[in-house]
């Protein structure tokens, strides 16, 4: 009785987590034709979370500095323009989501194209208009031209292919330099990820297959060039007159590597589908070829 008993629970369970898969399945597939529900759920939900990102930033970064009148600065030399990459990097991806949510939506392609794929770059203006009335920042030029350039990757791959076969992404590996200044350069892994730009690579991965169509190349393979530097504590050396003696020189550093593109995996499921086209902008660890400006040329065996 205790077995049967058992049997039926696990049976039962097992029903209603089908059942979940499969209206999780159906809730993820795109829509065939304009979907009115699905595209004010859209457009209601990222009204609200980038409405609640603004808010917050406000609050967490730009309160506790003086306001100024709008201005410009240029920072195009600061951080051996890493931040430039981070910008299209963040413009693109936020691009993307966009687009994906009105595919989910059955948007037209045009629509998609206009109102989609265009929110990281109105998202990120906003933001550097907030630098532009902050005293302690100012607006960027140089920063919203990287903006506009992750976004004109997107689109202009949608327009001239009708696919993305050059992919921006991210990788990240602890530095020491975080330690000697946690307060800009993060106190824990977390911020480091997101402020440490000694420890970050942005990539540019292209899928082989995608350009040569008819070969038996696996479609999932990737070649990807990355770029990072390393030796900062500052912006720029001018800035640098407290840190001179813990800084070491700085340097560029320039990747070949290999990469995956998550998204050519073929699968059935709508919720891998999903889950690979977000972890796409990840890129994972392989052997990697490294040329620096300080160091020459090294081989990692596995590069983070």
């Amino acid at each position: 009785m205790k077995k049967s008993v058992l049997l039926f629970a696990f049976l039962l369970l097992h029903f209603q987590f089908v059942l979940a898969q499969s209206e999780l399945q159906s809730f993820l597939q795109p829509s065939d034709t304009l979907n009115q529900t699905r595209l004010k759920g859209v457009v209601l939900s990222e009204g609200v979370l980038a409405s609640g990102a603004l808010i917050g930033l406000n609050q967490l970064w730009y309160a506790d500095y003086p306001h100024a009148n709008l201005h410009s600065i240029n920072d195009n030399d600061e951080w051996l323009q890493m931040d430039k990459a981070g910008h299209l990097f963040s413009s693109y991806h936020m691009g993307a989501f966009g687009y994906n949510a009105l595919h989910w939506s059955g948007c037209s392609k045009k629509s998609k194209l206009i109102y989609g794929a265009t929110i990281g770059l109105a998202f990120m203006s906003v933001v550097e208009v907030f630098d532009g009335y902050s005293a302690e920042w100012g607006y960027s030029w140089g920063d919203m031209f990287a903006n506009a350039s992750g976004t004109a990757l997107f689109v202009s791959q949608e327009l001239l292919w009708n696919e993305q076969r050059i992919t921006p992404k991210f990788s990240f590996h602890a530095t020491e330099y975080a330690s000697i200044r946690p307060n800009v350069l993060g106190s824990s892994l977390s911020e480091q990820i997101l402020k440490d730009y000694n420890g970050q690579t942005y990539w540019l991965s292209a899928n082989v297959g995608s350009f040569f169509k008819s070969s038996k190349i696996p479609k999932w393979l990737n070649v990807a060039v990355g770029y990072g530097a390393e030796g900062m504590l500052t912006g720029n050396v001018e800035n640098n007159t407290a840190f001179s003696s813990l800084e070491t020189k700085r340097c560029r550093q320039f990747y070949l590597s290999l990469d995956a593109d998550l998204t050519k995996i073929k699968t059935k499921s709508h919720f891998l589908s999903t889950f690979f086209s977000i972890f796409n902008s990840i890129k994972i660890p392989a052997p990697t070829l490294e040329i620096s400006t300080l160091q020459g040329i090294k081989f990692h065996y596995l590069y983070f």
